[in-house]
């Protein structure tokens, strides 16, 4: 009698230990995701117990307690936590499809253009409410616009999309100051959250607005996940593998946009979250993957603890827009990026 023995193939099982790595790398994320929402759900000027708090989420909470999570902090919490998402995979694609770490809406004035329009608007036509968001959004869409338009030669190349972008993003901060030495000073205070990034002012009209947004560019880019992964290997093995190149880019670059745009649109520019999500995510998950569930969690956890961070563990009752604390972190980073960049002789 004989046996047969069956052998594993090498392949498949890299592929089982990658996907059982992604998805320990997932659940640890959203476990500290999870962590820091209960922490800014219950500390504050009021703390609430974890019994109180699980209670008051589940509609059995006194009054006092269900004004400050429903009204306060739990708006301000998810708002935090869907900016982070949408940055991070709006950077992940960015990123990925233009082939430069450089390459993010903040980096390259996409996110600069929804603020300057946000503040133009605020203090050149006196507008307010809805129409700010909206303003925000049409702005980042011409900027993202023309870089493309610039940046086209019978295609886009990302060392030629991100040196323009570069250039919007000085003409952008350049606009920015003039508003703000023509503009009064209460209307100044008012423009800052579109300067800086904040989530101070969370309300529920926003955030269902920027999940309806998510529920359609989301599901969108989900169908367009495979030819991206096909782009990864580069334009030529893409196009023998029947993917139309260009207008492939061309959809993804305008999610990328519509998702940065849509976050800034509600928080303004929350600065280096898309810059850092993706790069840390991918070295977490390991190099070649899309990583870009791991970028959306590290994106919520990097946005919602720096928020957490400028409430309650500055000095004194000092407490700052998340933008600020965002850009501390951020700035070392692409500092040490641009010095080790240069180091191997590949800066740009």
């Amino acid at each position: 009698m004989t046996t047969t023995t069956v052998r594993s193939e090498p392949w498949r099982d890299d592929r089982a230990h990658r996907r059982a790595r992604a998805a320990r790398i997932g659940l640890t994320l959203t476990a500290l995701v999870v962590m820091v929402a209960a922490a800014s759900l219950a500390v504050g000027a009021y703390t609430l117990s974890l019994p109180d708090l699980i209670a008051t989420l589940a509609g059995q909470g006194e009054a006092r307690d269900n004004f400050i999570i429903f009204g306060l902090r739990l708006p301000r919490l998810l708002l935090g936590a869907l900016v982070g998402a949408a940055f991070a995979i709006s950077g992940a694609l960015f990123q990925t499809l233009l082939k430069n770490p450089l390459a993010s809406p903040d980096i390259i004035g996409i996110s600069g253009g929804a603020s300057a329009a946000a503040a133009g608007s605020i203090l050149i036509l006196g507008l307010g409410g809805a129409a700010v968001p909206v303003a925000a959004f049409l702005g980042a869409l011409v900027a993202a616009t023309a870089i493309y338009l610039l940046a086209w030669r019978g295609g886009v190349t990302g060392y030629r999309f991100v040196l323009i972008g570069v250039g919007v993003a000085f003409m952008v901060q350049a606009v920015l100051g003039y508003l703000i030495t023509r503009g009064d000073v209460r209307d100044v205070q008012q423009a800052l959250v579109w300067m800086v990034g904040g989530i101070g002012g969370a309300a529920w009209a926003d955030i269902a607005v920027l999940a309806l947004a998510l529920a359609v560019l989301l599901p969108a880019l989900g169908l367009l996940a495979p030819r991206l992964r096909m782009l990864q290997l580069g334009d030529e093995t893409a196009g023998g593998l029947g993917v139309r190149v260009e207008s492939t880019r061309l959809a993804l670059l305008l999610i990328a946009v519509a998702l940065a745009a849509v976050a800034t649109a509600f928080a303004g520019p929350v600065a280096f979250v898309a810059f850092v999500s993706a790069p840390i995510a991918r070295r977490i998950v390991g190099a070649g993957s899309l990583a870009l569930l791991p970028s959306a969690l590290v994106g919520m956890l990097l946005v919602t603890s720096a928020d957490f961070a400028a409430q309650h563990l500055l000095p004194g009752t000092l407490q700052v827009p998340v933008g600020i604390v965002t850009g501390v972190i951020g700035a070392p980073y692409l500092l040490w990026l641009l010095a080790t960049a240069n180091r191997r002789g590949r800066g740009a």
